[in-house]
């Protein structure tokens, strides 16, 4: 089967449940992932002919993706912040928003380790302190983008926190002073929480924050594939997650330290007020690119 053939029927397939230019981009993603190619290779390369012995696996990833599968779980890879990360039906997909609170926390972490090393005190590490970890998309992204810092992630699922410790970035590690993010299994909703010691200069968490009752505005990709219990937050009770994290950078962020949450954007001044309520003197709501609240930042 020539290659411009097979693009073409499955883009007809997939459009029964996406916007064209969403199932292109799926089935080209698809394409380079088993192939190699390119999204304009069949237009430069007419003729190319699918190599047979490829071909099931194309089918096979075609059936998943008409199924309603995300592509990232069908190829088990994603890209996030610059970096290819590994992702399987135990850990959410990373988002583009969450980009966000990363270049937010690489600024802030950069700034400490320059001041630190200013000062002769670049020998002790910038600690950094990840709240409901998943597949480990934030720490590791600042554990690569600002050598040197220590990072301690936390996550009440050991599957996830399999996908965590998996992720294969040796290629970044060598010749760098980069330390490996330490993966801890903990529920932080627990009260007697006591998983590390010492302060932190930087606390970071995306948790569970999509109301149950707005589960009817989500895909039907979305609800049928990523896990459930981290995305959802019961109706009475959508801010359960922000108090314990609030309750736990009160006892280990550190005096000149700042936390950095991401939020549901119907929720930022409640959201707020939680980390005021524990103490935080300064918060601020910091909106996306498209001018949705999407982060908390917090501060004593």
């Amino acid at each position: 089967m020539l290659l411009k053939e097979f693009i073409s029927k499955a883009v007809d397939a997939l459009e029964k449940h996406y916007a064209r230019n969403e199932a292109r981009a799926m089935v080209f993603r698809l394409c380079e992932d088993i192939l190699g190619t390119r999204s304009y290779t069949h237009i430069v390369e007419p003729d190319f002919v699918i190599d047979e012995a490829r071909l099931p696996s194309l089918e096979s990833g075609l059936a998943r993706l008409e199924a309603g599968e995300p592509v990232q779980y069908v190829t088990g890879h994603t890209s996030f912040f610059g970096f290819d990360f590994k992702v399987t039906p135990d850990v959410l997909i990373p988002r583009q928003e969450t980009e966000l609170l990363c270049r937010h926390a690489v600024d802030f972490a950069s700034r400490i380790v320059r001041m630190r090393r200013s000062s002769g005190k670049f020998a002790v590490p910038v600690r950094i302190l990840d709240l409901c970890t998943g597949s480990g998309c934030i720490a590791w992204t600042l554990a690569l983008s600002v050598p040197g810092v220590e990072v301690q992630a936390v996550d009440i699922s050991e599957k996830a926190l399999a996908v965590a410790r998996n992720q294969d970035f040796k290629e970044q590690l060598k010749n760098r002073n980069i330390r490996v993010p330490k993966f801890v299994l903990q529920d932080i909703l627990e009260p007697e929480a006591d998983f590390c010691t010492g302060t932190f200069s930087l606390v970071t968490s995306n948790p569970p924050y999509v109301m149950e009752s707005e589960k009817k505005e989500m895909n039907k990709n979305v609800l049928d594939y990523e896990p459930a219990t981290a995305l959802f937050v019961p109706d009475d009770d959508p801010l359960l997650y922000y108090r314990a994290i609030a309750s736990l950078s009160e006892k280990f962020l550190a005096p000149d330290g700042i936390g950095l949450a991401e939020i549901n954007e119907a929720l930022g001044p409640q959201v707020s007020a939680v980390f005021a309520e524990a103490g935080f003197a300064h918060t601020e709501i910091i909106r996306d690119m498209n001018n949705r609240n999407r982060i908390v930042r917090y501060f004593r």
